[in-house]
């Protein structure tokens, strides 16, 4: 068998624009998933508490949905934890243009993670990353300097990460250069014409 990745339409990122609401000066943190346990919400959670307690001058922005919402809205509210914006699900004009907007993308997943489009997808809008040490995030992201990886499920070493990744400016910039370059390999020409090489090798 030949395995060929999924692709991502990387000029949709380029004409994406920030959301001016959050423009002010304020970091933002963003998440894009299914609230389930394998995506990891709930760790995310408990890591932005300790950024609050150090008072890092961030939010967090979560997209989606699933049957884990009402159990992180409850932590939110019995913490009174501020400083976290639920979005609920968006369309896809609105999540290229979150994309955009975020400082620091987050995918705290536990596992089972085939591939990792979204993190393909934060590349593309050239998005600095902190991704779980996985199998299916390990394939996409080493070798790219656009992310870094963190032991899933250790919400002190998620906190220490993303405050780091927050605090320096020009690492940010680097590693979303890297991203976006590394997402040029993933353009749908390219992927399709690798579906297409397959096909004419197998009909020869």
């Amino acid at each position: 068998y030949k395995v060929i990745p999924n692709g991502v339409d990387v000029a949709r990122f380029e004409r994406a624009v920030p959301i001016a609401r959050w423009q002010d000066g304020t970091r933002n943190i963003l998440f894009v998933g299914r609230f389930e346990s394998r995506k990891g919400l709930l760790d995310l959670l408990k890591a932005y508490r300790i950024l609050r307690k150090t008072g890092c001058p961030c939010r967090l922005l979560v997209v989606g949905g699933g049957p884990q919402e009402r159990e992180a809205r409850r932590y939110i509210m019995t913490r009174r934890m501020g400083g976290v914006e639920f979005l609920g699900r968006v369309s896809d004009e609105t999540r290229d243009a979150l994309f955009k907007t975020a400082d620091v993308y987050v995918s705290p997943a536990t596992g089972r993670e085939s591939f990792g489009i979204v993190l393909l997808e934060a590349m593309a809008a050239g998005r600095p990353m902190v991704v779980s040490d996985i199998t299916g995030f390990r394939e996409l992201v080493d070798g790219t300097d656009a992310a870094v990886r963190v032991p899933p499920g250790d919400p002190v070493a998620w906190a220490d990460a993303v405050v780091a990744m927050i605090g320096d400016p020009s690492r940010r910039a680097a590693m979303g250069t890297a991203g976006r370059r590394a997402a040029l390999a993933y353009t749908w020409p390219i992927v399709a014409r690798r579906v297409m090489d397959v096909c004419e090798r197998v009909a020869r």
